[in-house]
């Protein structure tokens, strides 16, 4: 039997929105900018699921785009704003700990001449508002921070950063990839001004994703071609993606303080059962160190056994560097590739942790017999 607890990497395929999607990838596959009556119908599909991303955010229909995934949302973000007002100012601030699709963003940006600072963040990987509100310039024109980490799942105080923002007329994007799904979120009520997400982290699948931008807010178009999604984002709509979308992030909200509870009960039984057995030191959110051990072997030893855990973000897997996340919040190189990560989703049992947790035990137990660093 295989265990997964990788979810912060994807998520399994509801079933529900398998089913929703199905239809649109064989009998209803008319091109939405058609103007024959088949197109017209997946056109008004495509709007519905807008629709249900809207409801979710409390955002306004017109003001979601539907993109590739997290990724092309946060390029399109960043790149649309900072191309579309760099004749306002030309300084972004974000965090050290952001996950690569706005940190290499960044870099892109310092190479076209836009200055980025990258501000601190504490031992639990909070950012730090101090920093962050004197970092502001009067050439600064966005805000970029994540709303919940990747690795080590901290929430960010995300609406005291919007209260920043606006209060010094600057734009606000949060990569809310890991939040999704996890945490109820309003756009106007946090002062967000950009949000990004991706379908396949709430059961969704992937390739799709969305980018809500405030109405009123100047960006420069991404792709060329087309005139889809409003002339921002060319390209012939992904329909039963974006079907798919839609329901995944419908389902996610339904029954929600449920499936939260649910996630709470497995995350602290895991947690106690990893403290009591194996190591006294947690890093964040079910992010261990395990002293004297390689992640990787670990991880392999695991494999070998049918359960599936990782590093830290699956899109740096097969880097010799250790994680930027880990190294911001304080761990040396030797904690940092010690440290492994578990994410929990809701098809996983009480029963697939009491058996991880044995597992882990003796392959660490089996490590350490060996292991320079542990001896």
């Amino acid at each position: 039997m295989d265990i997964y607890l990788d979810n912060s990497a994807t998520t399994k395929l509801d079933k529900e929105v398998l089913k929703e999607m199905l239809p649109y990838l064989q009998e209803n596959y008319g091109n939405p900018s058609s103007a024959y009556r088949i197109g017209r119908e997946n056109k008004a599909i495509i709007e519905d699921a807008r629709k249900q991303v809207a409801k979710v955010l409390n955002a306004n229909t017109e003001e979601i785009y539907f993109t590739s995934g997290g990724s092309e949302s946060d390029n399109m973000a960043l790149k649309g704003v900072a191309f579309a007002n760099q004749d306002k100012g030309r300084h972004i601030i974000t965090s050290k700990i952001e996950h690569p699709a706005v940190l290499d963003t960044c870099k892109e940006l310092e190479r076209h001449g836009f200055e980025i600072t990258y501000i601190n963040v504490d031992k639990n990987g909070i950012v730090d508002l101090k920093q962050l509100e004197t970092s502001i310039r009067e050439d600064t024109i966005l805000i970029s921070i994540m709303f919940a980490n990747n690795e080590i799942g901290t929430i960010e105080p995300i609406k005291n950063i919007g209260r920043i923002a606006k209060q010094y007329n600057i734009l606000f994007h949060t990569d809310s990839v890991q939040a999704i799904g996890n945490i109820k979120i309003d756009v106007k009520e946090l002062g967000i001004d950009l949000l990004s997400l991706s379908a396949h982290k709430f059961y969704g699948p992937k390739g799709i994703g969305a980018l809500y931008v405030r109405d009123g807010i100047n960006f420069r178009k991404y792709l060329n071609g087309g005139h889809q999604e409003r002339n921002k984002r060319a390209g012939t709509e992904n329909v039963a993606g974006i079907v798919g979308l839609g329901k995944a992030i419908t389902l996610a909200y339904n029954n929600f303080e449920d499936k939260n509870k649910y996630l709470y009960n497995l995350r602290t039984y895991l947690i106690n059962e990893i403290k009591n057995n194996i190591e006294k030191r947690l890093q964040g959110n079910i992010n261990i160190s395990v002293n004297g051990v390689e992640a990787d072997n670990i991880l392999t030893e695991l494999d070998k056994r049918g359960i599936f855990i990782s590093t830290g973000s699956a899109c740096t897997t097969g880097s010799i560097e250790s994680s930027h996340v880990l190294k911001a919040i304080g761990l040396s190189d030797t904690k940092a590739h010690s440290s492994i990560r578990i994410s929990l989703g809701k098809y996983n049992t009480k029963d697939e942790l009491k058996h991880f947790s044995k597992e882990l035990k003796e392959i660490i137990e089996n490590l350490r017999k060996y292991s320079v660093l542990y001896n």
